[in-house]
């Protein structure tokens, strides 16, 4: 039985739209900023309770001017500033992990429902290929079912997994 979780057709006018977006997108966020591996461990991560401390903290600061030396009015100030930009960034990054999850689940989909054809194929080949000739080529196709043939096949070199970022609220 055929399976066909998604049709979809990328005009190259879609694609050429999508990359010019995400090349503004890159241009009208050239502010930020990657974080070495090894410069990680060092930061403070802002949790949710985090977040309403860090808040309340300032506004505390703000509300009692006279309590704030003056080497942490300056900070004091870029703080303000920085969850500004926290909070115009939080948008936009919503909406790009919603259509990052959509992009990759329609990869998902997409190669499940190719492979779901492949392995038809194969197994067709399997019953009536001999007849055709075709033994040599079901051998090949047939090496990816082989004992580490799928690890050789599809990434000879593994690529390692991201680090996530834990929100230690």
């Amino acid at each position: 039985m055929s399976q066909d979780y998604i049709s979809l057709t990328l005009t190259p006018e879609q694609v050429t739209g999508a990359s010019d977006g995400l090349e503004l997108l890159a241009t009208s966020l050239s502010g930020l900023k990657a974080t070495p591996a090894p410069e990680r461990g060092n930061l403070l991560y802002m949790g949710a309770k985090s977040e309403v401390f860090c808040r309340r903290a300032l506004r505390v600061l703000e509300a009692n001017p006279q309590i704030v030396p003056p080497s942490l009015a300056a900070d004091l100030a870029g703080a303000n500033a920085d969850l500004a930009a926290l909070d115009q960034l939080r948008p936009l990054q919503e909406r790009l992990q919603k259509l990052l999850s959509l992009v990759g689940d329609s990869i998902d989909l997409l190669g499940s429902d190719a492979m779901h054809v492949a392995l038809d194929a194969y197994a067709q080949l399997k019953l009536s290929g001999g007849d055709a000739g075709l033994d040599e080529l079901r051998k090949e196709l047939g090496a990816r079912w082989s004992q580490g043939g799928r690890a050789r096949a599809e990434s000879p070199t593994p690529t390692p997994a991201p680090t996530p970022v834990l929100d230690p609220a």
